[in-house]
């Protein structure tokens, strides 16, 4: 039996029933599809990951007051709020420690903001000048928060995109505007550029005053909640962080790190766990949608058994006439394989085709790789064979005079 025979055979048998036929593959484009759609909203997710933590700067390393205890202890519930650095440490980091870019301590805090008759509650950031280098910030309109605006305490703010919406509308004008936190009036003197981002932790919905302003009239101590410090390049980052752990502790008159009053972290140890989570999520989100497959895989067997033993006959007569075990195996696991290569390449399109509709409507953002769409289809193919073999082989294995006798 030659190819060509053996594929019209296949052509031949699967095209006898089409809705059979049909209804077999589905399973398998279903089970592919999901494949290739769900991996691509893990692998999305873990793409936007990586670009929101890497957006807040380059080669950062964060200070946070606070600091873990011990095995088991996961977060200091002082953290964030404890009082335990200050604006003389932002500055000792500054002069002491080699291969910094530039420093940039900070005081956050959520506040009630008002302005023209509309309010929103937002985070409000005292900042240096050296806050844009460092975060990644960049100005839309107006200017940034200057050396001598923290000097003079002036009371000026810049707004981010989303607070400038909610404060004065879409679009509007706020440069020279009013607003009043905890009921001291600032005047808007810039507007940041968009990041992107939702949620209490968006670059977007913020406000920018002086350092020296916040700890004055805000926070009322010279207390910082975050130091930011920048690295020169990735390759220092290592060393810069010891360095920075190092002068800490002398700046606190620390001896034992594990009594360490602060926390500092790096930003690609932030991205190389946020990146092994997501990591953990996609696969399982794959392992999920491949348990569709070998369901698929199953109905293909169920079919294959079924068709052989309504063609009993016709393998006796085949048989009869010559043909070899080899050749009866081969005509019934090709149309196996046949039946899920198929259903494969149909449900690596519409997999594809979902993963691109979901991005494409903003619901959440995918990312298919070469890599998934070939591991599914090999997978299909796999299946075709290892669901299909037992069929074949029982094909196979009749007596053709039992088989010709066959009612």
């Amino acid at each position: 039996m030659t190819i060509k025979d053996i594929f019209q055979e296949t052509y031949s048998a699967l095209s006898s029933n089409k809705v059979r036929s049909g209804l077999t593959m589905l399973g398998i484009i279903i089970g592919i599809s999901s494949v290739i759609a769900l991996v691509a909203v893990g692998q999305g997710a873990q793409s936007s990951i990586q670009q929101s933590i890497q957006s807040i700067g380059a080669n950062l390393i964060i200070v946070l007051p606070g600091a873990q205890k011990g095995p088991g202890y996961q977060v200091s519930a002082g953290r964030g709020s404890a009082r335990t650095l200050t604006q003389d440490d932002a500055t000792a980091l500054g002069s002491q420690v080699a291969n910094v870019t530039a420093v940039a301590p900070e005081v956050s805090g959520r506040y009630q903001v008002t302005a023209k008759g509309t309010n929103t509650n937002t985070s409000v950031d005292g900042v240096t000048s050296a806050y844009p280098t460092v975060k990644n910030v960049q100005i839309d309109e107006g200017a940034f928060i200057s050396d001598q605006d923290n000097a003079s305490l002036s009371k000026v703010a810049v707004l981010g995109p989303t607070t400038r919406d909610d404060l004065f509308g879409v679009g509007s004008e706020a440069v020279g505007s009013t607003v009043v936190i905890k009921n001291i009036e600032f005047t808007v003197i810039g507007v940041t550029k968009a990041k992107g981002g939702t949620g209490f932790g968006s670059q977007d919905d913020m406000i920018y005053i002086p350092l020296s302003t916040a700890g004055h009239y805000l926070a009322g101590n010279s207390y910082v909640t975050t130091i930011n410090v920048q690295a020169q390049n990735s390759q220092a980052m290592t060393q810069v962080q010891q360095d920075v752990t190092d002068t800490l502790l002398q700046q606190h008159n620390i001896s034992d790190p594990t009594q360490a009053d602060f926390n500092v972290l790096n930003e690609s140890d932030i991205v190389a766990t946020a990146s092994s989570v997501a990591s953990t999520f996609t696969l399982l989100l794959g392992a999920v949608a491949g348990i569709s497959l070998v369901v698929g895989g199953i109905g293909i067997m169920n079919m294959m058994l079924t068709t052989v033993t309504e063609r009993t006959k016709e393998i006796g007569l085949r048989k009869a006439i010559g043909a070899k075990r080899h050749d009866i195996n081969l005509q019934f696991l090709i149309e196996a394989v046949a039946l899920t290569f198929t259903g494969g390449l149909i449900g690596v399109i519409l997999g594809w085709g979902i993963s691109f509709g979901v991005s494409y409507f903003g619901i959440i953002k995918t990312s298919v790789s070469i890599s998934s769409v070939l591991l599914a289809f090999g997978v299909s193919a796999a299946i075709g064979i290892v669901f299909g073999y037992y069929p074949a082989k029982r094909a196979a294995a009749l007596n053709p005079i039992e088989a010709l006798r066959y009612e």
